[in-house]
């Protein structure tokens, strides 16, 4: 029975930190910050993305930035839901560290 209780719990955690970050991504979107993380090179990466590409990326983002229907208040009301789904994110993160700490010491 306790294997089940594990199971569950790391199910609902996976599914609550991937729901929230991923719903994050979408309303900091919605909001016209489209996120553009321009990738670390590492010495043995299968691909590695060039400045052109970089800068491709970065040209999409802002052009998408730009053809927002939305108000400015709608956009505000967005990143206020995109800030509150990564901080419940990273607080369904802590919540289950704070589960494991315990029963090391326990």
């Amino acid at each position: 029975m306790a294997f089940v209780i594990v199971l569950a719990a790391a199910l609902a955690g996976t599914v609550a930190v991937v729901g929230f970050y991923s719903l994050g991504l979408k309303m900091l979107v919605r909001a016209g910050r489209v996120p553009v993380v321009s990738p670390a090179e590492f010495t043995d990466a299968i691909t590695v993305l060039t400045p052109a590409e970089i800068k491709s990326a970065a040209k999409k983002a802002a052009k998408a930035a730009r053809k927002n229907p939305l108000s400015p208040l709608q956009k505000k009301i967005a990143q206020f839901a995109a800030y509150a789904c990564f901080t419940l994110c990273g607080a369904a993160v802590l919540f289950g560290i704070y589960l494991i700490v315990p029963a090391l010491h326990g």
